[in-house]
């Protein structure tokens, strides 16, 4: 499957600095292969961004180089290389609940989240219900054990906690509040929940009508962003971790455009009390 523009740049970034290391040495690609007792085209591969590099290639290139105090450096790349695009199949191999907690470190750091939802309401807002709708959904689709259920929804209401200690800004598509995941009283819960949520001091939530002119704020994949920093977005077949400036940049430029579309409409209230009249 091609990958993302932000993990190809990366790759290509990291063959510069290769290439780099074995020109100053004057060693040929081949002459380098041959000293690491690789395939010829191997060292082409990786510094073309067409092949990954292992933290092990890393390691014989920079000796070879007789620079092996630059392999620290050089690992923590294809480190955060690896760990930008992850498949489904991937992240979850060891089950829901290990998915779930991928993401915990990010948000213990974290101070400013911005979230942009298309698809569900984002985690720390949901009740427990919702979470339990939504997550039976992925465990089913995807074709997950059930073993390590419970403690998935567990880590994820966890996230709750982060209500009190972080600034949030939240926007969501209408269409959010009425696709449906659970029978109707769970769903009025959740509305309700979001209307006491939105009330926080630590809370800012906008909702987009269904029939807004979109003009720039054009609908996107779920995303989170980070202290500005970092984007993580949930794409069909991966879990994406973008930390690239410019590829943060155009979420944060996004996400700008869509929060000027919500508050062109005014309070989110009247929305959520229309979508709960319609379930009522």
């Amino acid at each position: 499957m091609p990958q993302p523009e932000s993990v190809q740049r990366a790759r290509r970034d990291l063959g510069n600095k290769l290439r780099a290391l074995r020109m100053s040495r004057g060693y040929t690609g081949k002459a380098l292969a041959t000293i690491c007792d690789w395939h010829p085209s191997k060292v082409s591969r990786i510094e073309n961004g067409r092949a990954s590099a292992s933290a092990d290639d890393i390691r014989a290139w920079t000796k070879a180089c007789g620079r092996p105090e630059e392999a620290p450096e050089l690992v923590l790349a294809v480190e955060t290389i690896a760990t930008m695009y992850l498949e489904w199949r991937e992240l979850e191999k060891n089950g829901l609940a290990k998915a779930q907690e991928h993401v915990i470190p990010l948000w213990e750091e974290t101070k400013r989240y911005k979230a942009y939802a298309l698809s569900y309401i984002p985690g720390p807002f949901q009740t427990e219900d919702y979470t339990r709708a939504v997550l039976s959904g992925i465990r089913t689709r995807r074709g997950l054990s059930d073993e390590d259920f419970d403690t998935a929804v567990a880590i994820r209401a966890a996230k709750q906690k982060y209500l009190r200690s972080g600034q949030f800004r939240i926007l969501l598509e209408e269409d959010v509040l009425y696709t449906r995941y659970a029978e109707r009283s769970v769903m009025l819960h959740q509305l309700t929940r979001l209307i006491q949520v939105a009330d926080y001091s630590s809370v800012s939530l906008g909702i987009i009508p269904r029939d807004a002119i979109r003009g720039a704020a054009h609908k996107a994949h779920d995303f989170w962003i980070f202290d500005d920093k970092t984007v993580q977005v949930e794409i069909v077949s991966a879990f994406l971790t973008l930390k690239q400036q410019h590829e943060v940049k155009r979420y944060l430029d996004d996400f700008q455009h869509l929060s000027e579309l919500a508050a062109a409409h005014g309070s989110a209230i009247p929305l959520l009390a229309k979508a709960i009249t319609a379930y009522g």
